[in-house]
């Protein structure tokens, strides 16, 4: 009998010893409360920050809170489908997004599925949705435009591949269209455009898709749409996305223009997220991390390095303003983090000057390292002479006597204002925006009436064209306004000026 146990002992110990087995284990936690697009999960102890969480029925999230018992994970998709007690897993994947050339010409949401029913979108490769900025060493100097078509942004704030440039001001004072015109200039220019549209209308966001459209800029152009129907986490991820599309021809050594509208809204649903995640309010029931979050973000925007392709990300952010107030919390932190600020006044734009540009309050932090040489020429003045139009407008409005210097200053920024006023949806060439504010600063409309300065420079530019081609094509090519230029130039400009007035 022992002789048996022995035997069976052995035998035993003999298939144990070549037994292979494979278990995966896997880590499964448990929702404890869902609600408002929020889950708090026990058991997922290894879980990382930002990455994804499976809930099952195709609902996934996004880990944003580490707590030592739970961790706080915003929904993506039907948040209805989630219940109490449901099993949640871990994927081990921090938040990607699919990138790539298919992406073009496409409206997509902030998970890369299309909106446009225009059929499936093959991603060319999956790229970290946020990822680290570059550091000093892997940028060079930003000393490239990014023309925007729109005089008096090219002549006073202008914007070089790389930049950071706020667009602020009030609701309905032309800040999209400021960031449309943009895009609408790029074409033809090589440059990739993403606009972002956070918490906005789906009407708006329609008719901004069929503007693109129009213009034949959504050839080149990927529309993210997060609309104020989308859940709270899908518009706190879209400026993000936008951004990582964006730079995947931006690190294949392309240029690309990202435009964040808004990110006042998105402060609005990272504030709604983190007071559902429990996290302690600060200033405006803001979280203490709010800077951060819109800094990681708006430290992408790069000119990298030869070492690294070269690539370009320029960014547009947008911010609303409230009763022009620009010292509140979210603008004076954005204004902080950008390279600069095009402030659009509401008084302006109600007066009917377009784009309603403060040029006390704009500035470029850039400056004429992104201007071509003939347009720091012409703008060099330009800046100076309208703040001192502005300041003695003012003092003219409680004084009826003036002099007569005071007058003329009054009567030549008056023609300087109607010279960079300039339809929507109409960029205009480089060079044609240096032609027309030339005669404005060399003082060619001092016998034009100012209710014929709009007049004037559309017909000056059409003589240019079609009389004058020579030297539209010498500007275009040598992009100087040397002292034989401007002499040549100032004989067209008499010529003309016998025909306008005839």
């Amino acid at each position: 009998m022992t002789t048996r146990k022995d035997d069976i002992a052995a035998i035993l110990k003999e298939h144990l010893r070549g037994f292979q087995y494979d278990l995966e284990t896997q880590e499964v936690g448990v929702v404890a409360q869902v609600g408002d697009g929020i889950a708090h999960v026990y058991g997922l102890d290894r879980a990382m920050s930002s990455e994804i969480a499976a809930f099952g029925n195709d609902v996934y999230g996004l880990v944003l809170n580490l707590e030592e018992d739970s961790v706080g994970v915003a929904l993506f998709g039907d948040t209805e489908k989630v219940k109490e007690g449901d099993e949640v897993h871990r994927t081990g994947r921090v938040l990607e997004t699919p990138v790539g050339e298919g992406f073009l010409g496409r409206v997509v949401d902030p998970l890369g599925r299309p909106l446009d029913g225009k059929g499936p979108i093959e991603a060319t490769a999956m790229r970290k949705t946020e990822a680290k900025a570059p550091g000093v060493i892997d940028r060079r100097p930003v000393d490239t435009p990014l023309q925007t078509g729109l005089k008096a942004i090219d002549a006073m704030t202008p914007i070089g591949r790389g930049q950071r440039e706020l667009i602020i001001g009030d609701r309905r004072t032309g800040k999209t269209a400021i960031a449309l015109d943009t895009i609408i200039n790029q074409k033809g220019k090589g440059v990739v455009c993403v606009y972002v549209a956070i918490g906005q209308k789906a009407s708006t966001v329609a008719r901004i898709v069929d503007i693109l459209s129009r213009y034949d800029a959504l050839a080149y152009s990927i529309v993210v749409v997060a609309d104020a129907h989308a859940p709270t986490p899908m518009q706190y991820l879209a400026p993000y996305v936008g951004c990582a599309m964006a730079e995947y021809f931006t690190y294949k050594g392309g240029d690309s223009f990202v435009v964040y509208d808004d990110l006042s809204k998105h402060a609005v649903a990272y504030r709604e997220i983190a007071l559902l995640l429990r996290r302690p309010p600060g200033r405006e029931a803001y979280p203490g991390d709010i800077f951060y979050t819109h800094s990681r973000l708006l430290e992408r925007a790069v000119r990298l390095s030869d070492r690294l392709g070269g690539g370009s990300l320029t960014a547009f952010p947008i911010i609303e303003t409230k009763a022009g107030d620009i010292t509140s919390y979210i603008p004076t932190n954005v204004i902080s983090i950008t390279d600069g600020q095009i402030y659009l006044e509401t008084n302006l734009f109600n007066q009917g000057v377009r784009p309603a540009i403060n040029v006390g309050y704009s500035v470029s932090r850039v400056g004429g390292a992104a201007q071509i040489r003939a347009m720091s020429q012409i703008a060099g003045e330009l800046r100076l002479e309208l703040s001192q139009y502005r300041e003695l407008e003012a003092f003219a409005e409680f004084s009826s006597d003036l002099d007569e210097e005071s007058k003329a200053q009054l009567a030549r920024g008056d023609r300087l204002m109607q010279i960079l006023g300039q339809g929507q949806y109409r960029p205009m060439p480089v060079e044609d925006q240096v032609l027309a504010l030339y005669v404005a600063v060399q003082n060619h409309l001092v016998d034009v009436d100012v209710s014929a300065v709009r007049k004037f420079e559309e017909e000056w530019l059409r003589y240019l064209h079609e009389a004058r081609e020579d030297l539209v094509q010498e500007l275009r090519d040598r992009k100087e306004l040397s002292p034989e230029y401007r002499t040549k130039l100032d004989q067209a400009v008499g010529e003309f000026k016998k025909r306008f007035g005839a």
